[in-house]
C-alpha cells in the first residue's frame, strides 16, 4: 500500500509537522482526528495522488511532528495558523481540505477564517461547530461526548491510559467499528505506538482541555461560500447523526453523503465508497 509516499517535515508557525506526501498536482491536504495519525488516510492518499500533491500531516502534538508542552500551544487559532503555514510553505496559494473529526473541527474553523485558500472542503464525521455547540445542549449528545469531560481533569486521562498499556486507543477503534476486521493488529499497534511517543498523550488530550475555553466565546456563523462535502458514517457513537441536520444553514454549496453500517471511522472502515464520493464531488 505504501507505494512511492515520501516522509517530510515542514516548520511552520513555530513547529516542526511530519508529514507523508505522494503525487504532484494541486494541493489536496488532509487532516486526521483523535486518536489518530497520518497513517488514518493511508487509503485516500495513494487513491488521489494520480491527480493531487496529497499531504497528510501529523497534527502538532501527534506522532513524529512536535509536541509543545503547554494547554495554550492547542487552542484553535494555533492550529489555524499551522494549516496556513503548511499551504504557503508548500508553495500553494489554496488546497483542497479534506478532514475527519477533530481535523474537520480545525477544517471548518480554517475554511471560515480562510476561504480564500480552500478550493474545497470535505468533512467527514465532524458536525459544523454550531450544530457541535447545539448538540452539546441535548442529553444525548452529551452521554457521547462523556470523554471529553473525563479529559478535562489534569493527569489523570493520561495516567488512565498508560496505565492499561494504551487499550483505550484499540477500544476506540476496534470497540466502535461495524466491521472489525477494518483495524488489522498492525493498525491498531501504529496508533497505540504513536500514542505512546513521548509528549503525545498530553497534547493529544489537551486539544479537547481548550475545548469549553472556546465555545464560550460564541462565534457567528456566517454563510461559508466553499463547496463542502460532508461523508458521515451513520453508526457513530461520539457524534450522533441530528449533528448533520441543518448544516445547509451555514454552508451555500453543501451535500451529504450518509454511509450506513458504518462507524465514526468512515474513510477507513468504507474506503472505496469514500473514495467514490469524493471523486465524484471533485468532478462535479
Amino acid at each position: 500500500m505504501e507505494g512511492s509516499w515520501q516522509h517530510e517535515s515542514i516548520t511552520t508557525n513555530g513547529v516542526n509537522l511530519h508529514y507523508v506526501t505522494q503525487g504532484n498536482g494541486p494541493l489536496m491536504l488532509m487532516l486526521h482526528g483523535f486518536p489518530e495519525f497520518w497513517y488514518s488516510w493511508r487509503y485516500q492518499i495513494p487513491e488521489f495522488a494520480s491527480d493531487f500533491k496529497v499531504v497528510a500531516p501529523d497534527l502538532r502534538g501527534y506522532n513524529d511532528s512536535d509536541k509543545p508542552p503547554s494547554h495554550s500551544a492547542y487552542v484553535m487559532s494555533e492550529l489555524i495558523r499551522d494549516v496556513e503555514g503548511i499551504i504557503r510553505g508548500l508553495g500553494y496559494e489554496k488546497c483542497v481540505l479534506v478532514a475527519h473529526d477533530w481535523g474537520g473541527a480545525i477544517a471548518w474553523n480554517f475554511a471560515y477564517a480562510n476561504p480564500g485558500m480552500v478550493e474545497r472542503l470535505i468533512i467527514m464525521n465532524c458536525p459544523h461547530s454550531a450544530k457541535f455547540s447545539e448538540g452539546l445542549k441535548t442529553p444525548q449528545q452529551l452521554l457521547r461526548s462523556w470523554y471529553m469531560f473525563f479529559f478535562q481533569l489534569p493527569v489523570l486521562p493520561e495516567l488512565f491510559i498508560q496505565a492499561q498499556d494504551y487499550q483505550f486507543i484499540e477500544d476506540a477503534f476496534k470497540g466502535m467499528a461495524i466491521d472489525k476486521s477494518a483495524f488489522s493488529k498492525e493498525d491498531i499497534d501504529a496508533y497505540k505506538d504513536a500514542a505512546a511517543k513521548r509528549g503525545a498523550l498530553s497534547a493529544m488530550i489537551n486539544y479537547y482541555r481548550n475545548i469549553f475555553a472556546r465555545r464560550t466565546s460564541n462565534q457567528n456563523w456566517s454563510i461559508l461560500e466553499v463547496p463542502t462535502l460532508m461523508i458521515w458514517g451513520e453508526e457513530d457513537t461520539a457524534l450522533g447523526k441530528e449533528l448533520t441536520y441543518g448544516t445547509e444553514a451555514y454552508v451555500k454549496d453543501f451535500q451529504i453523503k450518509y454511509i450506513p453500517n458504518c462507524s465514526h471511522w468512515v474513510q477507513q472502515e468504507q474506503p472505496q465508497l469514500v473514495n467514490q464520493y469524493m471523486r465524484e464531488f471533485l468532478a462535479a
